[in-house]
């Protein structure tokens, strides 16, 4: 992930956004593409062991074809932070967290303003950098077109606990949210976005990206580029470039789905239905059109979706009446398997659609996840209460040092732990560290209620604390990194930092669980087998473009990282 600055980028000031790789490699073909289209899909949460087990136990399965003439890799892992935003951003530029200063989608910087500055002369630098559904439009409530005005009369439409898994359940909705923006920067707020101070205006995330991407690179030849994701802060894909994506269908996840009041995530019945919204979207794009089925633009070079179906099954203790997670021997629960059904059912529809639209001989298709999810284990569960602890710690500085304010400036912990400091200083981040494995806290296990802590956990849930530079090194982060956090903790196998009981599972973490993840290559230039050497799913951005018959090196994170291609013969 180690990103070392070649030069800055324009507008932006030095070690802030904008350090990136100035365009010294051709892009140009060195060769017959193998492929003339790849379709990249992102089945969050999945593991590499739950492809192995559904293949095994649904051989004529769609999933099951897909591997049987493809080329599987066994040990691919994602990066770290295995959070979604810096795992997306990874598979599409060939680089680590490190390299794009993408660490999570929710994290603090040093050198840019808070939202909403207008005298940046005098404004201390330092605020949250939030690429969630807080960066939307629309707020209270947040609208699953991000704040376009386009749902509002057909949300009627969708029933409340909706158990159904077919587009057909609510077509009002899927009409109109297929009528989404094709350029979904239009959907965030400027005044929630934070301030650079070089320009005094707000930052986009394509902005704050550092390196160029897949698209940046297959928009530089002509090619068309579309995609499909789950914020519309996912126009950071777009690229340095602002443009990179042509076709970004981005409904938000995190909107209100139903009248109960959830969103997408909160029932995994929902979460299939607006998985759905981007496979009726993907299949406009296989047929040629743009997503929304409305404009013939030709079929894309490079596009794709994520899934959250898998994700939510992983996370949720119990939906629609069937149990969430694994059970005791680790194989998926009755949720998870029915999640991974209906995944494969999709992935059965987009196989079918490009061979009926005769695209079958020259088109690839990428499987692969942005994350893992961890514990597989429900025995091993341990949820902490994060907040809890980052209170304890604040107060304990305070005690320490009379007159300071709060030493953690901002935290995000999922199961790992990352943290900005207001003080700096190697005293500041030994009292941190010191603290932080010194303490024990509460925890809940799998069959604790609320409210409920039966056991603790040592050394506040962390196997490791890391700080200052060494905190950059493990992140192969730039020295002092703005965008990095001060403190990076790995936590104990099973800990979930949270203050309920609402997931038996989370992912960001360092673990087998939380990064070893599927990476699947099939089709046009595939040679069909299985390689057990270990990979990182950084290597499908480079693959894509070989795929492509472009140069990898065109890719700025694979310049510097020197990230290989796949080998897929």
């Amino acid at each position: 992930m180690p990103r070392r600055s070649l030069a800055v980028a324009a507008g932006l000031t030095a070690g802030l956004v904008g350090l990136t790789v100035a365009h010294g490699a051709s892009a140009e073909p060195s060769h017959r593409a193998p492929a003339a289209h790849v379709l990249l899909l992102s089945i969050d949460g999945l593991h590499q062991s739950d492809l192995a087990y559904y293949v095994q136990t649904h051989p004529h399965s769609a999933l099951a074809a897909l591997v049987g003439r493809g080329r599987e890799f066994t040990r691919a892992n994602t990066t770290f932070p295995s959070d979604s935003f810096p795992g997306m951003v990874a598979q599409l530029t060939g680089g680590g967290a490190g390299t794009t200063g993408v660490y999570y989608d929710d994290t603090y910087n040093r050198a840019l303003l808070p939202a909403g500055t207008r005298d940046c002369t005098t404004a201390a630098r330092g605020t949250e950098v939030s690429w969630t559904e807080a960066a939307d439009r629309s707020q209270n409530p947040i609208t699953l077109d991000a704040g376009q005005g386009l749902t509002a009369p057909a949300l009627a439409a969708l029933p409340t606990n909706t158990t159904a898994q077919t587009l057909a359940d609510a077509p009002a909705v899927t009409k109109a949210i297929l009528a989404m923006t094709p350029t979904p920067q239009s959907l965030l707020d400027p005044a929630a976005l934070p301030v650079d101070p070089a320009t005094c205006t707000p930052l986009y995330p394509h902005q704050y990206l550092r390196v160029n991407t897949v698209f940046d690179v297959a928009r530089e030849h002509g090619l068309r580029t579309a995609w499909s994701d789950k914020h519309a802060a996912y126009e950071i894909l777009n690229g340095p470039s602002g443009a990179g994506v042509q076709d970004l269908f981005t409904p938000e996840i995190n909107s209100v789905a139903d009248a109960s009041g959830d969103d997408w995530t909160n029932d995994n019945a929902l979460t299939q239905e607006y998985d759905g919204f981007k496979v009726a979207a993907v299949l406009n794009e296989i047929d040629g059109r743009d997503h929304s089925g409305t404009r013939h633009v030709g079929t894309p070079a490079v596009f794709g979706m994520n899934f959250q179906s898998v994700s939510t099954a992983q996370k949720l203790p119990k939906s629609d009446g069937l149990a969430g997670g694994y059970t005791a021997a680790g194989t998926p629960g009755p949720l998870l398997s029915r999640a991974l059904d209906f995944v494969d059912t999709q992935v059965g529809r987009l196989e079918a659609r490009i061979a009926a639209d005769g695209l079958a001989g020259r088109t690839t298709v990428i499987l692969s996840a942005k994350h893992g999810q961890a514990p597989k284990d429900p025995a091993s569960l341990r949820r902490v209460d994060d907040g809890a602890i980052v209170d304890g710690l604040n107060a304990a500085w305070k005690a320490a040092h009379p007159g300071a304010g709060d030493l953690v400036s901002f935290s995000v912990d999922d199961d790992a732990m990352l943290l900005w400091f207001s003080d700096r200083s190697a005293a500041a981040e030994s009292f941190a560290k010191q603290y932080l494995l010194t303490h024990s806290a509460p925890a809940n296990t799998i069959t604790d209620p609320k409210g409920t802590y039966s056991t603790t956990v040592p050394s506040s849930g962390l196997s490791s604390v890391s700080t200052g530079l060494a905190a950059d090194a493990l992140l192969k982060a730039p020295a002092n990194d703005p965008h990095a956090p001060d403190l990076v903790g790995i936590a104990r196998p099973g800990v979930v930092y949270t203050g309920g009981v609402k997931k038996i599972a989370e992912h960001g973490g360092d673990s087998a669980d939380d990064r070893n993840v599927p990476l699947v290559v099939s089709g046009a230039g595939v040679r069909s087998g299985r390689s057990d050497r270990t990979v990182l799913t950084t290597q499908i951005a480079p693959t894509i473009l070989t795929l492509l018959g472009l140069d990898p090196r065109a890719l700025q994170a694979v310049h510097i990282e020197h990230t290989r291609s796949l080998p897929l013969h």
